[in-house]
């Protein structure tokens, strides 16, 4: 049975964000586990990375500390610093709970390392710093390839599953520009200050259209989109992945080099949803609108984005969406709340409320801070 923590216990938890306060008690355990109801109550390290950096900006001490140790026990082998998190966990078929695939996913990865780092540094914890500097290095070493031009790139999971002669398959929303600096700034010798100067130019050249895609192939130093390698049954597109292209584009300091770059870059979805009440669902690499139907979670990620592309009436637009979707009982987007939906709306909204903010180095700035 999966216990929860009771509503007292999380009044107890110190964080003063009702939105976070209500995801805890929705799809977090009193574990520490960040439960997708579904996807037959799946954990990934996704979910984990996510909550750690929601648990950090509503200065929540004790839940941070539960999602930490539940990942480090249970993904990464008892630590974070010496191991990459496996990046699904779950019931297998004789109902064991256990890892399902020991592969790890390098976003994950990256936003744990991220929040560690700051978390040490926010809250003095010097061990939160050790650990962080420890998986940004794992991080480096495995799942970083050279491409074409010498240019580091993060690839999606260890290097050598995601590469061939010639040929590499990068995820374009693995790489949020503010970790790629702040990781710059933890570790000055690694390939991270020069992996963020390179990205506009990744994002420029995959989304020739001006529409972020899911996923991106570099073959001889050519990009352009290409299928998810998990699934060929799709051709390539922009959707469920490439969203958060846009969320963290607009969440990135103004001050931070390529930026502005990105923004432009993306100024035809800017343009479109100026015409438009809902963000597409599903965009094709020439453009083309394939399906209209974005879910809300779509129009939380774009808030930041249309917020720093001054398209203020096709935010205000989709914050009204927002409004209109959220359950008064639980807080949360639907009446049957979906988990990525939630995530996304805690990072747009968190950013919107100015609960928080990313400096130009990347280093995370808390309202609580002051």
């Amino acid at each position: 049975m999966t216990i929860f923590l009771s509503p007292l216990a999380l009044r107890a938890s110190g964080s003063s964000w009702p939105f976070w306060t209500s995801y805890l008690s929705h799809f977090v355990n009193a574990d520490g586990r960040v439960i997708d109801p579904d996807r037959n109550n799946m954990t990934t390290s996704e979910g984990q990375s996510y909550a750690m950096f929601f648990a950090l900006v509503g200065n929540d001490e004790g839940s941070f500390e539960r999602i930490r140790a539940w990942t480090e026990s249970n993904l990464s082998h008892g630590s974070l610093a010496s191991n990459l998190p496996s990046w699904s966990w779950g019931q297998g078929g004789d109902g064991g709970w256990r890892v399902l695939d020991s592969n790890s996913a390098a976003d994950a990865d990256l936003w744990i390392a991220y929040s560690l780092l700051q978390a040490g540094r926010l809250w003095q914890k010097p061990a939160y710093t050790a650990s962080g500097k420890g998986l940004l290095s794992k991080i480096a070493q495995l799942e970083v390839a050279t491409l074409p031009g010498a240019i580091p790139a993060l690839m999606p999971g260890r290097v050598e599953l995601f590469s061939s002669s010639g040929h590499w398959v990068i995820n374009a929303s693995y790489s949020p520009l503010p970790l790629l600096f702040a990781a710059a700034q933890a570790e000055p010798q690694g390939p991270w200050r020069k992996m963020a100067l390179s990205l506009p130019e990744l994002l420029h050249e995959g989304s020739s259209a001006g529409f972020a895609m899911d996923w991106v192939a570099d073959t001889d130093g050519f990009f352009s989109a290409t299928m998810n390698p998990g699934d060929l049954s799709h051709p390539p597109c922009g959707s469920y992945d490439a969203i958060r292209v846009y969320l963290w584009a607009g969440m990135t300091d103004r001050e931070t080099p390529g930026a502005e770059k990105i923004l432009q870059i993306f100024s035809p979805m800017a343009k479109w949803m100026s015409a438009n009440a809902v963000p597409p669902e599903i965009v094709s690499p020439e453009g083309r609108i394939l399906s209209r139907s974005g879910p809300v979670g779509f129009s939380a990620a774009l808030v930041p984005f249309l917020l720093s592309s001054e398209n203020q009436s096709a935010a205000k637009a989709q914050l009204q969406r927002i409004r209109a979707d959220t359950d008064s009982a639980t807080l949360l987007l639907g009446k049957r709340p979906r988990y990525y939906d939630q995530n996304l709306a805690l990072f747009a909204l968190g950013w919107q409320e100015q609960r928080f903010r990313f400096a130009a180095n990347g280093e995370l700035r808390v309202r609580w801070q002051n």
